[in-house]
């Protein structure tokens, strides 16, 4: 699997954890990541990636310009569609403009990256919770579902879910999977141990796990 990968994604923390967990994927290289949609085309249209990760509300472009854009001068060029806005019709219309994937962002991160891995074998991905046409549900490209094979659990985090944590219960995060207990941690920021506790309550809330177990896991998934 060849994987020259640029991602364009205005919200800096989602798209650093998603660069990261891209870096996990064997055979994924990312050549880079873009907050503005001019750039990250301009970029694309010269150095031609395999796979093109594209959010759809971008500032200045919208992304289904820049798919269009890609999909017209690129057309080797795989494209995998990332929203956190989904609706009835955009899945139905991401395949007439030639896309190869489409992720909501609030899909566990399992999603994403079978998403990416699927896209650059050559295969389709698309996967989100939206409701169907008005008049037609169940029917055609727009009630697309995901794959029952190597489906998550519901309860599974989201690499969405990681971009409302503050850079402080980032770091609080690193080091807990690092294994420190609150009182290092707090020795090691200068904080105080009910601080970090109540960092580490927050966290654990804003990405859905109950024990540090899952939350090793999920950071390790994010390559935090």
């Amino acid at each position: 699997m060849f994987g020259k990968t640029v991602i364009i994604e205005d919200e800096t923390v989602f798209r650093q954890m998603l660069a990261l967990a891209l870096g996990r994927i064997t055979g994924v290289r990312l050549m880079g990541e873009f907050a503005d949609g001019r750039r990250g085309l301009e970029f694309c249209l010269a150095e031609k990636p395999d796979l093109l990760v594209v959010d759809l509300f971008l500032p200045g472009i919208h992304g289904l310009e820049i798919v269009q854009t890609v999909r017209e001068k690129l057309p080797a060029t795989r494209i995998l569609v990332l929203t956190g806005h989904p609706d009835g019709e955009l899945p139905s219309q991401l395949i007439r403009q030639g896309v190869h994937g489409f992720v909501d962002k609030t899909a566990p991160l399992n999603y994403v990256l079978q998403a990416v891995e699927s896209v650059l074998k050559g295969g389709m991905f698309f996967a989100a919770n939206v409701p169907p046409k008005r008049g037609a549900a169940g029917e055609g490209p727009a009630a697309a579902r995901p794959a029952a094979r190597g489906q998550p659990t519901p309860s599974a985090p989201s690499l969405a879910a990681a971009k409302n944590l503050s850079p402080r219960e980032i770091e609080v995060a690193r080091l807990v999977c690092e294994g420190l207990s609150s009182k290092e941690v707090a020795t090691r920021l200068n904080l105080s141990v009910r601080t970090v506790e109540k960092h580490r309550s927050n966290l654990m809330e804003k990405l859905g796990v109950r024990e540090v177990a899952s939350l090793v896991r999920y950071c390790v998934q994010i390559g935090l």
